[in-house]
């Protein structure tokens, strides 16, 4: 096997496992431990895993955010409840910014249901999808790809995102700490920032997950969405003081619960 293709391999493993011993993963390639170290090496600063002591994760941390691939087969049914609340704030017609995140591209299916729409996005995930559907007119924004965020960032994206207007934007980011949202990868912030400044209308959506986490890069006050929208699954994890807080600061926070879309 190939160092490309073992290496490969190894991410398939973490994604499905979360987590592998280095002396687990010389055994399953049959190759040695020094070997598998260089192979994390080289994956680790490629930003797709964290090498932690014995062995390597795709979990995130305080520091790193998982690969789009891990995100995606995360919180599956939250996500699904968000986007089924985002929905109601779409109209046919209307020009709609997609984020990056794997939040934003569980977009996809009601999206197709309110067309016709304008679909800006960066989300390669999202373009895939969108793309020669009926109804569905898509405008990519390039740049420089990215594996670890199956997306595309950079000065071409943050130029084109600036020539244009949207109707409504939909949000992702890392963790909401306060009454602030926050990134982990500071090569995304500024490209999430303009697609803010390019709506009418901005919606911050984050599962329950992302509450109360840490993360590196500050991203945007939460005063400056419409509002934000998350899952009832956080109720056990960010206590009802947290979004009094919020409330208390005029921040609408619309709890998407699984039997209905109903805000409280």
């Amino acid at each position: 096997m190939k160092a490309e293709q073992r290496q490969q391999a190894i991410i398939d493993r973490l994604v499905a496992s979360g987590s592998a011993s280095v002396e687990e993963m010389s055994v399953h390639f049959d190759v040695s431990r020094m070997t598998i170290h260089r192979d994390l090496d080289v994956l680790e600063a490629a930003g797709l895993l964290r090498k932690i002591r014995g062995g390597a994760t795709v979990k995130a941390s305080g520091q790193f955010m998982a690969d789009f691939t891990v995100r995606s087969i995360q919180s599956v049914a939250e996500k699904r409840q968000i986007a089924a609340m985002a929905a109601e704030l779409i109209e046919p017609g209307e020009t709609v910014v997609v984020d990056d995140g794997s939040t934003a591209a569980a977009l996809v299916p009601v999206l197709i249901e309110k067309r016709p729409l304008t679909i800006i996005t960066n989300n390669l995930s999202v373009i895939q999808k969108l793309t020669g559907q009926p109804g569905m007119d898509v405008i990519a924004l390039g740049g420089e790809y990215s594996r670890k965020f199956n997306g595309f960032f950079g000065l071409l994206a943050e130029t084109a995102i600036q020539g244009l207007r949207a109707d409504v934007a939909f949000i992702s980011c890392s963790a909401v700490h306060g009454a602030k949202a926050f990134h982990q990868d500071q090569e995304v912030v500024q490209c999430k920032r303009l697609k803010i400044q390019a709506a009418e209308r901005r919606y911050l959506l984050v599962d329950h997950s992302k509450f109360g986490k840490p993360a590196l890069h500050f991203l945007s006050d939460l005063s400056a969405f419409d509002a934000v929208i998350t899952d009832d699954a956080h109720e056990a994890r960010i206590s009802s003081a947290h979004v009094d807080m919020l409330r208390d600061q005029d921040i609408d926070v619309r709890i998407a619960r699984r039997s209905n879309s109903e805000a409280v």
